[in-house]
């Protein structure tokens, strides 16, 4: 990492902490003015009815699709599993090639988080980044700031010990090496994924002082470029939570976080619950979240039914035809950026992630998975030689989520089989190579 006075390039990421938690047995887990002292509100969007439904009705789907399907529910069935609690949507373009239970919600786990990804991307934009202000209301002499230091959160879901460590060496680089004040913290200020301003408060000002780095910090430290400075800003006071900013603060630095639509990438990437709360947050809660993405799509409002924007909980319900329309309403929304699903889902066999582990995906499709207790959910775009891009969400319900997931395996493969798998990722599937240099970045004002 290379420091400036004026810009800090920060790539190195920090997904490893606090990723999913609690889901079992595989956790699924414009540039502002100055005069900006607190989180920007979210952005007024009018919910829009589509011209033209991005879903299909559910009659009349193709036979030889809705053959395979047949299989596999009857293998399914073999196995143990009700097909009552199974449900699957399949469709090309504007053709349906097959159809069980598609407009029935059924719980979605991870899946919740394509919702959360469309809605968040529509609020705001694939280039949005939430902004962090750090200021004081004291003066700084002789290395030492008399008086508080100021955190200002404007909700980054991805403040890192990366941040930290950036933003305590541009402290540093204007001449801040003590602060005799307080660590003072308003607004929606997260850290590695805590939302908690007490606790991200606390390894904020841990992050910010190299002499008190605990492994971990030391263990993240070491991902960085050769040569990055260690920051030493020793906080004397303790962190202190306030509802508001104080009066007369002269800001130091500005922190933007990455882009909208790398936060959603990273988010889907790891199925990282936290984060998938905090976006959801950010645009007006999960109730807000299953309401617009129902209308941005063009399904009936209880086809998306929500508790959260992470997909934690049974009662997280989302029907395929619902989690499908989805993925096609991102897909038509990334257009005008030149931009594709690929842009903010796992490209299987290209992308890190936790669809690693599942060696018998098919390579090249973009996929988000989902998997709970006795849930295992799977959705996205599947390239082929014959229908082109087939577009699919299998939302499965059983007591064995291995064998569930085994079959789903089967079944893609079944379908590629017939429809033939290809070589290359089509151009519709390629991620956009100008968005890989989006990061975020630290400024001194």
């Amino acid at each position: 990492m290379k420091l400036t006075p004026k810009k800090l390039s920060i790539t190195t990421l920090c997904i490893s902490l606090y990723l999913t938690g609690c889901q079992s047995p595989a956790p699924e887990i414009t540039s502002p003015s100055p005069e900006i002292t607190s989180s920007p509100q979210v952005p007024q969007v009018s919910i829009e009815i589509p011209e033209k439904p991005l879903t299909l009705p559910p009659d009349n789907p193709e036979t030889t699709a809705s053959n395979e399907v047949k299989t596999y529910l009857n293998r399914l069935a073999t196995l143990g599993f009700s097909q009552q609690n199974q449900g699957i949507w399949i469709q090309s373009n504007d053709t349906l090639l097959a159809n069980h239970q598609g407009t029935i919600p059924l719980p979605a786990a991870s899946i919740t988080k394509v919702a959360t990804s469309l809605v968040a991307l529509k609020t705001f934009n694939p280039d949005h980044q939430f902004i962090t202000l750090i200021g004081t209301t004291g003066t700084i002499e002789n290395g030492v700031l008399n008086g508080d230091l100021v955190i200002q959160g404007g909700e980054d879901p991805f403040f890192v010990w990366e941040e930290a460590i950036a933003i305590g060496n541009l402290l540093n680089q204007i001449g801040i090496q003590r602060v005799t004040g307080n660590l003072i913290i308003t607004g929606k200020f997260y850290m590695n994924f805590e939302s908690n301003p007490q606790t991200a408060g606390n390894l904020l000002k841990q992050g910010l002082n190299s002499q008190i780095w605990s492994s971990e910090v030391l263990n993240q430290y070491q991902t960085l470029p050769p040569g990055t400075a260690k920051p030493q800003v020793i906080i004397d006071g303790i962190v202190e939570v306030s509802p508001t900013p104080p009066e007369n603060i002269k800001l130091l630095v500005r922190h933007y976080s990455f882009p909208m639509a790398e936060l959603v990438k990273k988010m889907n990437q790891y199925s990282n619950n936290l984060m998938a709360d905090m976006l959801a947050e950010a645009v007006g809660g999960y109730q807000v979240v299953a309401e617009k993405a129902a209308q941005f799509v063009g399904v009936p409002k209880e086809e998306i039914q929500l508790i959260n924007g992470s997909g934690l909980g049974e009662e997280n319900r989302i029907s395929p035809r619902a989690a499908t329309g989805m993925f096609l309403a991102i897909e038509k929304y990334l257009q005008q950026y030149n931009m594709n699903v690929a842009d903010v889902f796992v490209i299987v066999g290209k992308d890190k992630g936790i669809l690693e582990e599942r060696k018998q995906l098919p390579n090249l499709a973009v996929i988000k998975s989902g998997t709970l207790d006795s849930v295992s959910a799977l959705a996205g775009a599947l390239p082929t030689k014959e229908k082109g891009i087939v577009w699919f969400t299998i939302l499965n319900k059983g007591a064995s989520v291995t064998e569930l997931r085994n079959q789903q395996e089967i079944f893609l493969k079944d379908v590629l089989n017939n429809w033939g798998s290809v070589d290359l990722s089509p151009t519709k599937l390629t991620t956009n190579p100008e968005r890989k240099g989006k990061t975020s970045r630290s400024e001194i004002i």
